[in-house]
């Protein structure tokens, strides 16, 4: 438990169709506040299976459940590092674009007709390009394989990003922001009630094409296979049950959605 105050805030809101969301800076960690459902969850069990992965711990943000205080009001939420050192910020790739070719890089993507390697293929030489980075194919690739499995629908060019520092040097961003992930919005777009089968053909991707598999499909044959996990149905369901903040059957849903991909995309794990 934590508890936080104005002098904390550092957004109001994150507005979007789906809601407005609290989010905090104490102490060199970040916190947000669940907003549609249970998105604290979300980054929790899918940084658990990033370190339980291929992955370096520099590679992805790390995220704890965190129940947060903040007024009269209680929320369920999450907590992480600051992984931004001084002198360094985010900026996202459609800001990137745009700062340097006056238009946007999601209109100049989705311009492209039907053709999901040549899409990625334009994102990332661009960014490389502009950037000077090396292998950011690589890292989009990793980043298609997370919202694949773990069904985040909510990874468009505004939250893509890379790191620029005071010298105008850019470096990759850790992996972070999976809050959309694993059916997490119970309020406007996936009742908890609601039967799983009926939900998975819902969820759709927005980063270049408006479904997972062949997002994930052009990934690979562009940049190969890049992330494996290493963790079986009972470490998931352990990682669950030692979880204190979220109601079982919130968590028997996810352990759910979980099963089913992991036997979907048997090949990663």
């Amino acid at each position: 438990m934590v508890k936080l105050d104005e002098s904390d805030l550092r957004t109001f809101s994150q507005k979007s169709s789906k809601g407005n969301q609290l989010k905090f800076k104490k102490n060199d960690y970040w916190y947000k506040a669940d907003y549609t459902g249970y998105e604290g969850l979300s980054e929790y069990i899918v940084s658990e299976f990033l370190r339980h992965s291929n992955l370096s711990d520099n590679e992805y943000v790390f995220y704890e459940t965190e129940e947060i205080h903040y007024g009269e009001s209680v929320f369920r939420g999450c907590r992480s590092h600051n992984f931004l050192s001084p002198g360094k910020q985010i900026i996202t790739l459609e800001r990137l674009f745009k700062n340097q070719t006056g238009e946007s890089l999601y209109k100049s993507v989705w311009s492209i007709r039907e053709d999901n390697e040549q899409r990625l293929r334009f994102l990332v030489d661009r960014v490389e390009s502009i950037t000077g980075l090396i292998g950011f194919g690589s890292y989009m690739a990793k980043l298609m394989t997370i919202d694949a499995f773990f069904l985040n629908e909510d990874r468009h060019l505004h939250n893509i990003a890379v790191i620029m520092t005071e010298t105008d040097d850019y470096e990759l961003c850790p992996i972070f922001d999976q809050g959309a992930a694993l059916l997490a919005d119970t309020t406007l777009d996936y009742p908890l009630n609601a039967d799983l089968y009926d939900l998975y053909p819902k969820v759709k991707p927005k980063t270049f094409h408006a479904d997972f598999d062949e997002q994930l499909d052009a990934a690979e044959k562009l940049y190969g296979d890049t992330i494996h996990f290493s963790i079986t149905k009972k470490q998931v369901e352990e990682l669950l049950e030692k979880e204190t903040h979220y109601p079982e059957d919130i968590k028997v849903r996810v352990r759910d959605i979980l099963f089913h991909q992991m036997e979907k995309y048997g090949y990663l794990v």
